[in-house]
């Protein structure tokens, strides 16, 4: 299948689920035992096990039947909490990864052409995001691994699923792993990888158990991370195409309330925009959340392609068939629904599986392998390691990364403020279409 074959294929795979959606990035569906009411008076609901109270805004969730909610005189409205399931794009099925005994001696930058792009390393003779915090609402941050060891605040760190765990991740789900080191990764004593704030304040808000996220744990994160006092609260998460009508807009007001409260209390709220290949402006009907959500920076994708290979077949491997800041083949766009683009890594899908290192176009950090240390066939530790993986969700955390820096040579900036000056500093490629870039592509130095 062609890119573009691919790019139409997406634009057409989703189908309406129980109210919100099955696309190429989420599969969701409601559940029966938990809800999410909207109070009356800012009252929590009496009578109901309240999961998450989620204090400044008038809304709660709790585990009840909806016909016990129909009785209650705190209750305005209400609807099913949802589950979300999170897919990447497939290239990141196929990927290689070192373990940190493995990689150690590698130099820092060793393969991110993400932050030698965005040039990073300048930007930190500036300022490496010392005084900030940034929260990752995620799968969850391993907190061994290490370089993401020394940013992490276990004090504040949190899982808002129901599962019993802790705030690490569950099984081998090392999403939330990579996108915390895209943000904070301090190089781990020189031998590992580098974040673009390595010493933000790093808070881990897990909403995944497995793959499955609950919309319900979402919201109380985002709450959460603004009452905590986070400066930018990433997202690489979403559920598209969610109808706008019906059930669609009782789950986008309590979405809206939300993310207002979050950007009013000086949490910035960088949210990547998905991997659908989707037209958002020009989709008709149906809304992208959170990403649409009021107060939402948006994020779409670039990546190279031909980076550290030979793409074009010439027999050099220090040319590019693409730039860095190019549309990568999965992203969302649409000129109003993509505030800035950032580096997420980018594929030529017919040579996966040949043997070159095609996987060098996406993006390179922290991950984990989950593996069988005792011998019994069931995978039972989490080893830490580096290795690739592309999407929007890796380049919300490129621009978040970049918002705590800005946060931390203004002090005084509020949420709009921060988001104001990437916006100012970032400019459309020249030859590419501004649906894919809204304000333009990221640059972390002009910014600060």
């Amino acid at each position: 299948m062609t890119e573009h074959d691919r790019r139409t294929f997406l634009k057409l795979s989703g189908t309406v689920l129980g109210g919100i959606a099955v696309g190429s990035t989420v599969v969701a569906g409601t559940r029966t035992d938990r809800h999410i009411v909207e109070t009356k008076g800012r009252r929590t609901p009496e009578g109901f096990e309240v999961v998450h109270e989620m204090p400044g805004v008038k809304f709660s969730v709790v585990r009840a039947e909806a016909s016990e909610l129909a009785s209650s005189k705190a209750v305005k409205n209400h609807a099913p909490d949802l589950e979300i399931r999170l897919n990447a794009p497939d290239v990141n099925e196929s990927v290689p990864a070192f373990d940190a005994d493995e990689y150690e001696g590698q130099p820092g930058d060793f393969l991110q052409w993400d932050k030698d792009d965005l040039n990073v390393p300048e930007a930190h003779e500036t300022t490496e995001g010392e005084g900030t915090r940034v929260s990752v609402i995620d799968s969850g941050v391993l907190e061994t691994h290490p370089d993401l060891a020394g940013p992490l605040n276990l004090d504040l760190s949190r899982n808002f699923t129901d599962d019993g765990g802790d705030h690490n991740p569950v099984g081998g789900d090392d999403h939330g792993t990579h996108v915390a080191g895209i943000v904070a990764a301090d190089n781990g004593g020189g031998a590992g990888v580098n974040g673009t704030a390595p010493k933000t304040d790093l808070v881990d808000c897990r909403v995944f158990s497995g793959a499955q996220a609950s919309f319900a744990d979402i919201l109380a994160a985002v709450v959460y991370s603004a009452n905590v006092d986070a400066d930018v609260a990433n997202l690489s998460l979403g559920a598209y195409p969610v109808p706008r009508q019906g059930e669609g807009d009782f789950y986008g007001k309590v979405l809206n309330s939300t993310m207002t409260y979050a950007n009013r209390e000086g949490t910035l709220l960088v949210v990547a925009a998905g991997n659908d290949s989707a037209d958002l402006q020009h989709d008709g009907g149906v809304i992208s959340l959170p990403n649409e959500g009021a107060q939402a920076l948006s994020v779409a994708a670039t990546g190279p392609r031909g980076y550290g290979w030979d793409a074009d077949g010439d027999g050099e491997t220090t040319d590019l068939v693409a730039p860095p800041e190019s549309p990568a083949f999965y992203t969302n766009y649409g000129t109003n629904a993509i505030t800035l683009a950032a580096p997420g890594g980018d594929a030529v899908q017919k040579v996966i599986g040949t043997g070159v290192p095609w996987f060098n176009d996406l993006v390179f950090n922290t991950v984990f392998e989950y593996v069988d240390t005792d011998g019994d066939g069931e995978p039972d530790t989490r080893v830490p390691g580096y290795g690739w993986k592309a999407g929007t969700s890796m380049a919300a955390p490129n621009v978040a990364g970049a918002a705590a820096l800005v946060k931390s040579t203004n002090p005084n900036y509020n949420a709009n403020q921060i988001e104001s000056a990437l916006k100012r500093a970032a400019s459309v490629p020249d030859g590419y279409d501004k649906a894919y870039y809204g304000a333009g592509y990221l640059d972390v130095v002009d910014a600060l």
